[in-house]
C-alpha cells in the first residue's frame, strides 16, 4: 500500500481537486483507493457526497482510538473508492495528538490496519502547521504539493518546503516529494498569461530538484465535474485531465 499526501501550507492552492481528480482516476482504472479527509473544512467528505450522521465514526474517532480503523471506512459512489470523512469536530483531536507523545505518526499507525485492503491512500492536508497536518505528513510515502500560479502560491511553497524539510530533519516525514504542481494556471485563449509564466518560472527556481509537474489551468470545468461528481473526460474535457494522469504515471513509476 502506498500513502501520498497532498500538501500546502496555504488554503485554495488545490489540494482537494488532486486529491478528488487523483482517486476517481485511480478507482476507474481498478486500483482500490481510500481517500483521507485530514482537513476539518471536510470538502473531500463533501465532494465525495458523504454526509457524516450523528454518532457515525469518522478520522477524528479513528485517530484518538476510539474505534477500529476500518470501523471509520465507508464506500462511495464509486467503485473501488472508500472514504475517511471529516467534518468540524476534527480539531478535537489536536490536543490528544500533542499529548500522545507520538503524535506525527498516529494515522500511520492506524493506517496500519487496513495496509493489507487498498493499494492506494491518498490524503488532503489541513493547509496550516497544525497537529493534524504533522499526522497526515507523518504517514505519508510520497508527497504532492499544488502551488497557485500567483505570489500567495510562490509564499505557499517556500513555506511548505520548509516544513517539509523541518519535519524531514526530525524524521517525522520520511517520504519523497514526486512533484510541484502549478495550480490556476491563466490562459487567455491559446495565450498563457504573463503572471502565470513569471510565477511559474518562479515556482521552478524555489523547486530545485523536485520535479515541476504539468500545470492545471484555471476553468470552471473543474468546479463543474466536481459539483457532478465525474472525471473531468466524463464531461468532455479530457484535455484537462492531464495533469492527473500525470501524477498518476510519475507515483506509479515510484512501486
Amino acid at each position: 500500500m502506498q500513502t501520498c499526501a497532498c500538501v500546502s501550507l496555504s488554503g485554495g492552492q488545490g489540494k482537494t481537486t488532486v486529491i478528488f481528480n487523483l482517486s476517481l482516476l485511480l478507482a476507474q482504472q481498478g486500483k482500490k483507493v481510500l481517500a483521507v479527509d485530514c482537513d476539518p473544512q471536510a470538502n473531500l467528505t463533501f465532494y465525495l457526497n458523504h454526509e457524516v450522521e450523528p454518532n457515525q465514526p469518522t478520522l477524528l474517532e479513528v485517530l484518538n482510538g476510539k474505534v477500529q480503523t476500518e470501523d471509520g471506512i465507508y464506500s462511495t459512489t464509486h467503485e473501488n473508492l472508500f472514504l475517511m470523512p471529516s467534518d468540524r469536530s476534527l480539531f478535537k483531536v489536536s490536543e490528544y495528538l500533542a499529548s500522545s507523545g507520538t503524535g506525527a505518526f498516529i494515522l500511520k499507525l492506524r493506517l496500519k490496519a487496513v495496509q493489507n485492503l487498498f493499494d492506494l491512500v491518498l490524503i488532503d492536508v489541513q493547509p496550516s502547521r497544525s497537529q493534524i497536518c504533522l499526522t497526515a505528513v507523518g504517514a505519508a510515502d510520497y508527497a504532492l504539493i499544488p502551488v497557485e500560479a500567483a505570489t500567495k502560491g510562490v509564499n505557499s511553497l517556500i513555506d511548505t518546503l520548509e516544513f517539509l524539510e523541518e519535519q524531514a530533519s526530525v524524521m517525522a516525514f520520511n517520504g519523497k516529494v514526486l512533484g510541484i504542481i502549478p495550480f490556476r494556471d491563466r490562459w487567455v485563449g491559446l495565450t498563457q498569461t504573463l503572471e502565470s509564466r513569471e510565477n511559474i518560472a518562479t515556482i521552478k527556481e524555489f523547486a530545485g530538484d523536485i520535479p515541476v509537474l504539468p500545470s492545471i489551468r484555471e476553468s470552471e470545468q473543474f468546479k463543474r465535474a466536481i459539483r457532478q461528481g465525474k472525471l473531468l473526460s466524463d464531461i468532455g474535457q479530457k484535455d484537462l485531465q492531464y495533469p492527473f494522469e500525470k501524477m498518476i504515471e510519475v507515483l506509479t513509476n515510484e512501486r
